[in-house]
């Protein structure tokens, strides 16, 4: 990217024409893409082509990756996606712990850590450990990234303030002309704008907030569109290969929760959190763009993401029990994204206790008999709640995955695949394939950064 101001800016991003050049940049890999191929497989024009290309390269999205012969003429220049031209954090937040990890544009993982967490010590405890773990796997990857240096926390979540009250986080990069006290001015202004729109609170905060690097595309207008159309319209967060190229996290955890705006409502197990605004507090603590889903809707995602086709039921068995629904390519969050409570189904009236409050929960159930040692008959009951599934939307595949299904996954295979069997020869249907998920106990915090990257590319996201 040219010089050390504000980073790329994905407002031009979000032009279908140039995330779908962008998407195929990042599948062609190392090899790279010549533009006559980008041409043929978009259906775009050479012209339009070579002008998206130019863009994505002057902003160091994309580099030459040399030269591939032609049937005729002078050999075609192959482009390549620059992976490390900016990254994505993940965070899997668990009952007991949390994971960090920090991917490039590829959704590499290039920063891990691990750490254990009390999902029921209150919400200071929870969010300084969470922000603790961002910032130490960033800086160790990014040392001169988005949380270097002393008072950089406390102006960027200012600025992620008062982007989110009006709508969504447009951040600067490091070397913009905002400091602590515009972007204070604008945290009042925003917050006290009562009825006033998103788009109007976002058209006054621009007056005083330059959130791009002088010279962006990135005008006023640009501004308040960021505030209303959400993350998939936000500059990176810096100048691309190097510091500050971070573009946001994504946040998963157990639900419910309210996708659309972030807010927890009563977390399984933990009823405190309910109504608790977790995206907005996040982004307060760290500056960037946040957003947050159940960990079973983002684990599905990334699954959807690196490759997992048709549609599908991921069942994360854990310290809880949920599944993540892909429905014809893409993510089933439902009327109020709260889809994918798979654990609290009853199976058995009058059954023992789950900490949902009910009764005989496919839960309360599984994890009953895996207290008790018994993994084949947790695979059973694992298996019942999967044949429901399976027959009310006639899936294609079922994924398992979650740390228990990890320490036994061929008996927990063989158990709910021989019950979906049982199933098939009772309808007369071909029985559904049961295999464990790819991406290990990394699955959900991948997921979570793909809620991130994936509006980059034009697909389904955060």
């Amino acid at each position: 990217m040219h010089g050390t101001g504000g980073g790329v800016n994905l407002l031009a991003l979000r032009s279908h024409n140039a995330a779908l050049v962008l998407d195929l940049l990042r599948t062609a890999g190392a090899d790279g893409i010549s533009r006559l191929e980008l041409a043929e497989r978009t259906g775009l024009t050479p012209q339009a082509v070579s002008k998206i290309t130019a863009r994505l390269r002057e902003d160091g999205l994309a580099a030459e990756a040399g030269r591939r012969a032609s049937t005729g003429g002078k050999p075609r220049t192959v482009l390549r996606l620059v992976p490390e031209a900016g990254h994505a954090v993940g965070v899997h937040l668990d009952r007991d712990e949390v994971r960090v990890v920090l991917v490039d544009l590829r959704g590499t993982v290039v920063g891990e850590r691990r750490a254990p967490l009390d999902l029921g010590a209150g919400a200071s405890a929870v969010l300084t450990a969470v922000t603790g773990a961002v910032r130490e796997t960033v800086a160790g990857v990014l040392p001169a990234g988005p949380f270097a240096g002393p008072g950089v926390g406390e102006a960027r979540s200012a600025g992620a303030g008062a982007a989110q009250a009006s709508g969504s986080m447009p951040l600067a990069g490091p070397g913009s002309p905002l400091g602590a006290g515009g972007v204070r001015e604008a945290v009042g202004e925003a917050r006290s704008s009562g009825s006033r729109s998103a788009r109007d609170a976002a058209a006054h905060a621009s007056g005083s907030m330059p959130l791009t690097r002088p010279g962006s595309p990135l005008g006023a207008e640009g501004v308040r569109d960021a505030a209303v159309h959400g993350l998939d319209s936000v500059p990176l967060a810096g100048p691309g290969p190097g510091p500050g190229s971070l573009i946001g996290v994504g946040v998963a955890l157990p639900g419910p929760l309210d996708h659309a705006r972030g807010v927890l409502h009563r977390v399984t197990g933990f009823p405190e959190w309910d109504g608790f605004p977790l995206r907005e507090a996040l982004a307060e603590r760290l500056g960037v763009p946040v957003v947050v889903d159940k960990d079973t809707n983002a684990a599905a995602l990334g699954l959807a993401a690196g490759g997992e086709g048709g549609s599908f039921a991921y069942l994360h068995l854990g310290t809880g029990l949920g599944a993540g629904l892909v429905i014809g390519g893409s993510v089933h969050r439902g009327a109020r994204t709260g889809a994918g409570e798979f654990g609290h189904q009853v199976i058995q009236l009058d059954g023992p206790p789950c900490t949902c409050g009910d009764r005989g929960c496919v839960e309360a159930l599984c994890l009953d008999a895996v207290a008790r040692g018994d993994t084949a008959e947790a695979a059973r009951v694992l298996g019942a709640g999967a044949a429901n599934l399976v027959g009310l939307l006639d899936i294609d595949v079922v994924l398992l995955g979650g740390r228990t299904v990890a320490t036994a996954p061929e008996a927990f295979v063989r158990g709910v695949g021989t019950v979906l069997e049982a199933w098939a020869r009772r309808t007369g249907q071909e029985a559904v394939p049961v295999r464990v998920a790819a991406g290990g106990g990394g699955v959900v915090a991948v997921g979570a950064a793909q809620m991130v990257l994936g509006p980059v590319f034009g697909r389904g996201g955060g």
